[in-house]
Formats: structure tokens, C-alpha cells, sequence
């Protein structure tokens, strides 16, 4: 390779293009802080990973407060390699001051959003209404939190399908969380049935009916309400235990309501059914003449 080829490419490296401060900028500068934040997001990636399914794998921490601590030392690292890789390359952080002033005019005027949803993000990691592993519904969507992110949520749903929510939804409106104390949840089985049903056989009925299902749970045990009197019949509520099926509740109401069916069919108990209004017959032109 000649010098003069040598002479060019380093003049192409070493051109100056820009300055920030006393900081000169050049393709040299850029590579060498592209190279350092490359190895910064490795090394942050990595260590949320080991950090997540080994050092923290040990404890008894639960799979969401894990991710969470995860996540924070991902950004901390990200944060300190950004400034540290800025300084090595010689610019001086309180130059920037100019930059962060038209930044934070970029935020108030088009990046309102971004920004709501970072630190709705971080509000999350550190409030912990809704964990990685939890199952939520917001809106129309429910699923299984599958990964909280700087920007979003991913939640899947029971078809498999990935969802992502912007993190601000999850501060400013009502998220339902299955599992944010435990596992144990209440489900409630509306029956009604005709008004010459013996109540206290419905009532026996329905607690034979959630005692032999075996994913309902005997401790808390199941019980059966009577609510009220309607112009329908009678409306009962069977109330029922269980930990299993917060990703499928439809499979175990659809259970007791196959049993339900069955069960009052062979005691010759009849469900309720709603009464349609008879549908209303236009008088004709006589009988409105008679009527005057």
C-alpha cells in the first residue's frame, strides 16, 4: 500500500466534520464510540441474563421481581457505559448541555409519547403492579405478561398471539392482575332456574356438582348463594375455588356447566330460560276506527 493511499485514509479518518466543546468529531471518534456502546449493549444484555437465570435462580425470588432487577441493571449499565463511552472519546458532558435543551424541546413537541411510555416502564419495574408472568387484562386484550420492555408490554394471549401495549396503559388506566397476590382466584357460576325447584336441593346439587370436579378446590371450600327471585325463576350463584386454570377459566366453567346441565336434567330441575315478548301485531285501520 503506496503512502499516499495510507495519507488518505487517514485523512479520511481523522477529518473534522463537527465539534462539540473542545471535542473535535471525526469518522474515527464515531467508530470508536459505536465500537464501545456495542460492547456496552453486549455486556448489559448479557448481564441481565445471567443475573436473571443464575444469580437470582438461586434465591426465592419469583420469576417477575427477577426480570424486574434484571431489567434495572440493564438500563444502569446502558446509562454509565453511555456516559463513560462519551468521555473517552473526549467529549465533555457539559457541553452537551445545548443538545439536551433541544432534545427536551423534541420531547415536548413530538416525543410525548416516548418518553410516557420510558418511564411508565420504569414506574412498572419499580412498582410492580404487573410482573413478567402474570396475567392481565386491559381493555379488550388478556394474556400472559411475557416481557417489559423500555417502550412495551408484550402480553400473549390463550391463541397464541403476541400483543404490545404501550407502557403508559398500564399506569393510566385499570389492569386487571389474575395473579397479583397469588394463584387463588374465585370463580362465580350464575344459575337460574324455574321457580317450582326445591332451593335446597339446587343448593345440593351444585356443591355435589363442584365437589367432584377435581380442579375446584375444597379448601376454601365451594359454596352456593341464593340471590334473588326474578320474573325468570330463581337465580342461584355457585361460587367455586382454584389455582390451575387462570390461563383457561373457560375450560373449567365450561366443565361445571356441562355438569350443571346434566345433573339438573336427571333431577328434573329446569333451567330458566329467558321469555321473548310476543312480537307486537300492528292493529288494522278498523279496529283503530272502533277504538275512536
Amino acid at each position: 500500500m503506496s503512502n499516499g493511499i495510507i495519507e488518505r485514509i487517514h485523512f479520511i479518518f481523522t477529518y473534522q466534520f463537527a465539534k462539540v466543546g473542545e471535542a473535535s468529531i471525526t469518522l474515527w471518534t464515531l467508530l470508536q464510540l459505536a465500537i464501545f456502546m456495542t460492547a456496552i449493549f453486549y455486556i448489559a444484555s448479557k448481564t441481565r441474563t445471567v443475573l436473571v437465570n443464575r444469580v437470582l435462580a438461586r434465591t426465592r425470588l419469583d420469576l417477575g421481581t427477577r426480570q424486574a432487577i434484571g431489567t434495572m441493571f440493564r438500563y444502569a449499565i446502558l446509562i454509565v457505559g453511555t456516559l463513560v463511552g462519551l468521555q473517552s472519546v473526549g467529549i465533555n458532558l457539559t457541553t452537551l448541555n445545548v443538545i439536551a435543551g433541544a432534545v427536551g424541546i423534541g420531547v415536548g413537541f413530538g416525543l410525548q409519547n416516548i418518553a410516557s411510555n420510558f418511564i411508565s416502564g420504569l414506574i412498572i419495574l419499580l412498582e410492580r403492579p404487573i410482573k413478567v408472568g402474570d396475567r392481565v387484562v386491559i381493555g379488550d386484550t388478556e394474556g400472559d405478561v411475557m416481557e417489559i420492555g423500555a417502550r412495551s408490554t408484550t402480553l400473549v394471549t390463550n391463541n397464541n398471539i403476541a400483543v404490545i401495549v404501550p407502557n403508559s396503559r398500564f399506569v393510566s388506566e385499570s389492569v386487571i392482575n389474575w395473579k397479583y397476590t397469588d394463584n387463588l382466584v374465585r370463580f362465580e357460576i350464575p344459575v337460574t332456574v324455574e321457580s317450582d325447584a326445591d332451593p335446597r336441593t339446587v343448593e345440593r346439587l351444585l356443591l355435589d356438582i363442584a365437589a367432584a370436579n377435581p380442579d375446584v378446590l375444597n379448601s376454601p371450600p365451594p359454596d352456593v348463594c341464593f340471590n334473588e327471585f326474578t320474573d325468570r325463576g330463581m337465580k342461584f350463584l355457585l361460587r367455586v375455588w382454584n389455582q390451575n386454570h387462570l390461563h383457561k377459566k373457560l375450560v373449567l366453567l365450561s366443565a361445571l356447566n356441562f355438569a350443571i346441565h346434566e345433573r339438573f336434567a336427571g333431577a328434573g330441575i329446569e333451567i330458566a330460560i329467558p321469555k321473548k315478548n310476543p312480537p307486537r301485531v300492528q292493529p288494522t285501520p278498523n279496529e283503530l276506527a272502533s277504538v275512536s
